[in-house]
């Protein structure tokens, strides 16, 4: 780890004055001080915003909202996520270990980096950390790698669960920086790899996330999140699914889907969510949407399972939420 200034500012105005364009926001330190020991990242100043009124879990007529520097354990355990937001608590608690969920803040969550081991291994070349050096994991060990949103110069993963579950609810982030508070949808956060894989989302120097918000849900609305992994703790998603229905009597009014470990962003899927509205909550439908999520998978030369993986995945998430007759 290398030398740094560290600062702990008392207000949002402090914290953004403070900060450089090489300066990282500390909330539980989580993924930050791992990649600093491995030297992944090297800030010349670390600010430690745990002090900033970034709190609070409360619902009204506009939906959820959620602090920033609420921890993952608190926001996944509160009866109003149990009960109108389950795919959100879900997702929290099919997350890393009940440690890190104790630690680790919404807002810090949403901007952790991949897992991918060329990212996180320095003697390696690798253009999120160094932008032009190339991306061996193209040809290289790949069997946890994206089959969506990937380019000739990364095919990394994003890794957060609870991301998949916002986007597919349509979150909204509250962000604050030089230019004062901005509101952006968390669908349009995240930025595909292209060329530039090392610009990983929309967030400007200095600014830092200050809250989620999540619209409200019709009350007869069903959801569930459903991770698929090579153990079941303490992993990161082979695939994984969001899902919200709607369904009166047998037919589906409302679906909201997103899935995780198989793209370089959270992936919504618009197509999906179309084939299923109007038709009856039955497995020939559910069969018949799902086969959309696939069309445009580029699997890579260890990773081609994941495209039925998928699939299944989200065959197996609807029937959970929704049912089949």
């Amino acid at each position: 780890m290398r030398a740094f200034d560290f600062d702990t500012p008392r207000s949002l105005s402090t914290a953004v004055d403070r900060a450089t364009d090489n300066t990282r926001y500390l909330a539980g330190g989580t993924t930050l001080v791992d990649l600093m020991k491995l030297e992944v990242m090297a800030p010349e100043r670390v600010l430690d915003i745990n002090r900033l009124p970034l709190k609070g879990v409360r619902y009204d007529r506009d939906g959820l909202f959620l602090g920033a520097l609420e921890r993952m354990s608190d926001v996944a355990e509160h009866p109003l996520l149990r009960g109108s937001y389950r795919v959100i608590s879900q997702a929290l608690e099919l997350s890393a270990s009940p440690q890190l969920r104790n630690m680790a803040s919404m807002g810090g969550n949403l901007l952790q980096r991949t897992r991918c081991g060329y990212f996180r291994d320095t003697t390696m070349p690798c253009n999120k950390r160094e932008p032009g050096s190339g991306c061996p994991a193209l040809d290289g060990e790949n069997r946890g790698h994206a089959i969506l949103g990937t380019s000739t110069s990364c095919a990394a993963t994003h890794p957060s669960d609870v991301a998949v579950a916002l986007v597919a609810l349509d979150a909204q982030l509250q962000v604050y920086g030089p230019g004062g508070q901005r509101t952006t949808a968390l669908k349009d956060f995240y930025r595909l790899p292209g060329d530039t894989p090392h610009l990983e989302h929309h967030l400007r120097p200095r600014e830092l996330i200050t809250a989620i918000t999540v619209p409200p849900l019709a009350k007869t609305t069903r959801s569930g999140y459903l991770k698929i992994r090579d153990r079941q703790s303490y992993e990161f998603a082979l695939t994984s699914a969001a899902v919200a229905l709607r369904i009166q009597g047998n037919t589906i009014h409302e679906a909201r889907i997103a899935v995780g470990g198989v793209g370089t962003r959270p992936w919504r899927l618009p197509a999906v969510e179309s084939a299923l509205i109007g038709k009856p909550a039955t497995e020939a439908t559910y069969e018949t949407a799902a086969a959309q999520s696939i069309e445009e998978a580029r699997p890579l030369a260890h990773n081609e399972f994941k495209v039925e993986l998928l699939r299944r995945t989200l065959v197996r998430a609807l029937i959970t939420v929704g049912g089949a007759r």
